[in-house]
């Protein structure tokens, strides 16, 4: 390892699942040192976590990382978005905070949605529709069926909230996760009173939001950091990651998890009255639009078991059309769709129907990727509009699924784009430690991780769009629009 040439930082990542942390090196963005600890979600109707225990999984994981903590100058912590963290009077959990993925809500958000007067007044307020995920939702759900934990509530925050000012011992959001929230206005950049007034949340128990740039507060004595060290903002998951990428307006990023996802970074504060696209605000000052799939890489992945396929045995050709909605669906949206195949023939291998099964799931992302482009005044080209970006951008391919020769060549085939897949890993701990260095050097965080060349990798030409293959899977999912929405 060559000797370090700058100051330490450190970037964190709460996930779902766990606590990462990755040391630093300001200068070169070199990960000097890392650790990892999981944390649990709780078993029952919805999906819950322990905040205590992902503040006991960050320290688990601060302490792997070894001496080199114990030389950071500064800290930043991304984590999972729309979680609802109630504290009373003496910071501690109410009870296991609500998740992104707890879907318990949806009443609450149909009610909310309509009593604001409809998706295009929520989208032109907000920049999105509140979805399940949204934590306005979770909150309404708590007052509704937990009235006691409402009233015993002291403060309301976000999960990187929560960790961060265990750090500091102050109460601080940013705008990024802030715009998850649905009562956190992009047309006003501040809360909105009518709408927590309509659901009963007084603003006094919500952090203060923080500026991009500005400091949440410094490390609190006796955690195993050095007391005094800067602390920034924070921010969600997937702004931390669009930072980790240095992420400019108009470059597109398509996300193959679980679920897919994809973004842009854009100057236009985006208002999706479909909500397709949540108009997310970034860490810095501009904004996110982004949609997501459910049924991305697991589905894949359970259609290749049922063939009793290895998941890169495709094979071209064959008129099979899978669309892999094992989940039901978000974009599109199906929530009571299952999978359906279509075009058979004799002469069809197990192998093309995996191959249809990829077409499916990105052909969803692809659309969805059209719409969040559309926001942003430019076709993720770099050749119009105010977000122009810097030339024929490719579409930047991350998440487990990026690693696979199937995944990256269906990418290619019905997008028509060139792809190029980053070498980085850890992208929202590496884009939280650009989020320490830019507060600490006085830096745009994105220009510290284009310093740092975290989107580099290897890069793979266009090749022509499939239109056959685009418009076999569009006109089936259009002829299947109603079946797909039955229960």
């Amino acid at each position: 390892m060559a000797a370090p040439e700058g100051p330490f930082v450190i970037g964190v990542d709460s996930s779902t699942q766990s606590a990462k942390a990755l040391v630093v090196d300001a200068a070169t963005g070199e990960v000097v040192a890392r650790g990892q600890a999981p944390h649990t979600v709780t078993p029952g109707p919805g999906h819950e976590s322990d905040p205590e225990e992902w503040w006991q999984s960050l320290v688990t994981a601060l302490e792997q990382c070894g001496p080199a903590a114990q030389e950071a100058s500064a800290i930043s912590v991304g984590g999972q978005q729309h979680g609802l963290v109630t504290l009373d009077a003496d910071g501690r959990p109410v009870r296991p905070a609500l998740l992104w993925n707890d879907v318990r809500s949806a009443p609450q958000s149909d009610r909310l949605i309509e009593r604001l007067g409809g998706p295009a007044a929520w989208a032109e307020r907000f920049g999105s529709v509140p979805a399940p995920a949204f934590t306005v939702t979770k909150w309404a759900w708590l007052l509704e069926n937990e009235p006691e934990a409402a009233s015993a509530t002291a403060a309301v925050r976000l999960p990187h909230d929560y960790l961060t000012g265990r750090l500091t011992g102050e109460g601080t959001t940013d705008r990024g996760d802030a715009s998850g929230t649905g009562w956190w206005s992009g047309s006003t950049g501040a809360y909105d009173e009518e709408i927590l007034e309509l659901v009963g949340l007084s603003p006094k128990l919500l952090p203060r939001v923080l500026s991009p740039g500005e400091a949440a507060g410094t490390v609190r004595p006796d955690l195993p950091l050095p007391a005094g060290a800067l602390v920034a903002a924070g921010t969600g998951d997937n702004m931390a990651a669009a930072l980790g990428l240095g992420l400019r307006p108009g470059q597109p990023v398509l996300s193959l998890g679980t679920s897919g996802t994809v973004y842009a970074v854009s100057t236009r504060r985006p208002a999706d009255p479909s909500g397709t696209v949540a108009g997310f605000a970034d860490a810095r000052g501009d904004w996110l639009p982004l949609a997501c799939t459910l049924n991305c890489t697991l589905a894949v992945d359970r259609v290749a078991a049922l063939l009793s396929l290895g998941r890169e045995a495709v094979e071209g050709g064959g008129e099979a059309v899978l669309l892999p909605f094992l989940d039901g669906e978000r974009t599109p949206n199906l929530p009571y769709a299952s999978g359906l195949l279509s075009g058979l023939r004799h002469d069809t291998t197990p192998g093309q129907v995996l191959q249809a099964a990829y077409d499916g799931a990105v052909f969803a992302l692809l659309r969805a990727l059209d719409q969040v482009l559309d926001g942003t005044g430019t076709d993720g080209a770099g050749t119009d509009g105010p977000d122009a970006g810097d030339g024929n951008a490719p579409l930047l391919l991350i998440g487990g699924g990026a690693k696979g020769t199937a995944w990256r060549e269906t990418v290619r085939r019905l997008s028509g784009r060139p792809v190029q897949v980053p070498r980085a890993e850890e992208l929202v701990a590496l884009g939280a430690a650009a989020q320490a260095a830019g507060l600490l050097l006085e830096e745009d965080p994105a220009a510290v991780a284009l310093r740092w060349g975290t989107a580099q990798g290897p890069s793979y030409e266009a090749v022509p769009r499939d239109e056959a293959a685009v418009i076999r899977v569009a006109d089936t999912l259009a002829g299947a629009d109603t079946l797909l929405r039955q229960r």
